[in-house]
């Protein structure tokens, strides 16, 4: 069986460097596990950019085109350590 449940990440607020968190669990989305969406390995989802959670106990994929979308240079985000 596939499961084709997905979340939207959220934007931390009040946070100096753009901090995604899972829509499901509010982890904070490693940056190396951000993807772009395209290619041979696309998600069957309608999202551009896919972030992966971490986290031992939830690991759901997020969509993070709206959270990105409140990032004034989204392109920093993949070059800031996380």
């Amino acid at each position: 069986m596939t499961d084709n449940t997905h979340y939207t990440a959220i934007l931390a607020e009040g946070s100096a460097v753009p901090t995604l968190l899972c829509g499901h669990c509010r982890s904070m989305l490693s940056r190396n596990r951000i993807f772009s969406n395209q290619g041979e390995d696309q998600l069957d989802i309608h999202c551009n950019t896919i972030g992966l959670c971490s986290a031992d106990d939830c690991g759901a994929v997020n969509c993070c085109d709206e959270a990105l979308s409140g990032v004034d240079k989204p392109e920093r985000l993949f070059g800031i350590a996380s």
